[in-house]
């Protein structure tokens, strides 16, 4: 079936301003191929040539980046799809798409910075597990009971993960820490939200896959996970807790290894640390939290949703200097490109589930809007 006249413009348009910087023809070709199906190159310099300069600049044999006014274009052509794959959300550009094959197709060095939350247990947000969830009922999802008056939202049972189950999660991520390696530059900070019973095999397959474990980040938050008597003993073992209340969150820190000296690799790729709360006060790894307010849930229902508060500190402080494009490969509701926008930060977030695509097209600005307030 042909295609739609200017469908491969506006995809190289989209491509283009996704990466914010120039590109040869072959990733060129490469990424409008993904999107639109085998595409001929004879196409691509077409559409190429006969926008330049208008829309596309020539920077070099066989390279091309967008012009100022590619750069509205781009913008203009995804406000104008409000059903397509790809949306313009303020600074952000939004993806809804299968993150490792978006990753796969992006340039190498293309990404000063990661932070994410990503489906840590795998399965509690495939399709069977997300209808129970959605249903209210079954499943690896669990409701709590009210606390103080205030109904919780649902928590995944990762205590029922088997060996199984765990051996796929450390796939799954050193699959991850593999793409990540090549589409970071050096220097680049990873932030990968986690839970105590987990983090450990996180870290290790995402530095088997080439990054560089730096610690973790506590976000100290009262949780329901945990505290629980002996089930179906609540009774006769009444002063014991099977597990500590869990009061933290923690979140694994990685780099990707940076070129020579810090102070070289921050002149050169803008990446090396993280940026300063203040001139007297460096940014630390424990964070006070409250967990997500029920007005924010309101406008993002996801029931991994963080708290602006939260991610407004950790997506400022993942670019040192202020500078670059932060990648959420999982983005659920669009909270880490909520956060990038209101601190004036460009962003990119993927996510392979339509429902909530369609959310976060319509949470993003209003979460980004919002004026919070950080926890003393």
């Amino acid at each position: 079936m042909p295609l739609a006249p200017g469908t491969v413009r506006d995809s190289i348009v989209e491509f283009l301003s996704a990466i914010g910087k120039d590109a040869s023809i072959d990733e060129i070709l490469t990424a409008v191929s993904s999107q639109l199906g085998h595409t001929p190159p004879s196409s691509i310099r077409s559409y190429l040539t006969l926008n330049t300069p208008k829309i596309f600049e020539r920077t070099g044999r066989g390279r091309y980046k967008l012009n100022g006014n590619g750069h509205k274009s781009a913008i203009e052509i995804c406000r104008s799809k409000p059903g397509s794959d790809h949306r313009t959300v303020g600074k952000g550009i939004i993806y809804h798409a299968d993150s490792f094959a978006w990753m796969a197709n992006q340039p190498e060095n293309s990404i000063e910075a990661i932070v994410t939350d990503p489906p840590y247990g795998l399965i509690e947000f495939n399709d069977t597990e997300t209808a129970k969830l959605r249903a209210g009922k079954g499943g690896v999802w669990r409701i709590p009971p009210s606390f103080d008056g205030h109904q919780r939202a649902p928590l995944p049972r990762f205590t029922v993960l088997n060996d199984s189950d765990r051996k796929n999660l450390h796939r799954f991520f050193l699959r991850f820490g593999v793409q990540l390696t090549r589409i970071l530059v050096p220097g680049a900070n990873v932030l990968v939200a986690s839970n105590p019973l987990l983090s450990h095999i996180v870290a290790g397959a995402l530095t088997e896959g080439g990054l560089e474990l730096r610690g973790y980040i506590s976000r100290q938050v009262m949780t329901m996970r945990g505290g629980d008597r002996p089930k179906n003993a609540h009774e006769e073992f009444d002063g014991v807790s099977v597990m500590p209340r869990s009061q933290w969150e923690p979140w694994v820190m990685l780099r990707k290894l940076p070129e020579g000296r810090i102070q070289d690799n921050l002149r050169k790729y803008r990446t090396g640390g993280f940026r300063r709360v203040s001139a007297e006060r460096p940014f630390g790894d424990l964070i006070l939290s409250h967990p997500t307010p029920s007005a924010e849930r309101k406008l993002a229902p996801h029931p991994s949703l963080k708290p602006q508060a939260f991610m407004r500190q950790l997506t400022r402080a993942v670019l040192p200097l202020g500078k670059g494009k932060i990648l959420d490969p999982f983005m659920g509701a669009g909270s880490t490109i909520a956060a990038a926008n209101a601190v004036d930060y460009e962003s990119v977030g993927v996510e392979i589930d339509r429902k909530y695509f369609d959310i976060a097209c319509e949470a993003i600005p209003l979460l980004g809007d919002l004026h919070t307030k950080t926890p003393d």
